[in-house]
């Protein structure tokens, strides 16, 4: 059966894995940082093929970022009811419990 000792052991196991597993991941980039690289599988080290992070790639992400936040925005200020569930307009009834339950 369930216990203090059995939920103290999952409580536990639950917080430390997402440090555990953010540790793993920067290893992973450190790792892939410091080697040669999955981009470069023939190690050739000359840098007229690469292009800067800035202006590029920070542009197109920020724009991709742009363009989902007014989506997302346009949903929730003029279609809210498209994201919503139809149970949220039924009242509650404190004395009655949900035959969902």
């Amino acid at each position: 059966s369930v216990n203090n000792a059995t939920l103290n052991r999952f409580f536990a196991l639950h917080f430390l894995l997402p440090f555990v597993l953010a540790a793993l991941a920067l290893m992973h980039l450190i790792a892939m940082h410091d080697t040669v690289g999955s981009s470069n599988p023939l190690g050739i080290s000359g840098n007229y093929d690469r292009l800067p992070f800035a202006p590029y790639f920070l542009f197109k992400d920020l724009i991709t970022i742009f363009i989902f936040f007014i989506v997302l925005s346009v949903f929730v200020f003029f279609m809210p009811n498209a994201l919503g569930d139809s149970e949220n307009y039924v009242m509650a009834n404190p004395m009655q419990t949900p035959p969902a339950i």
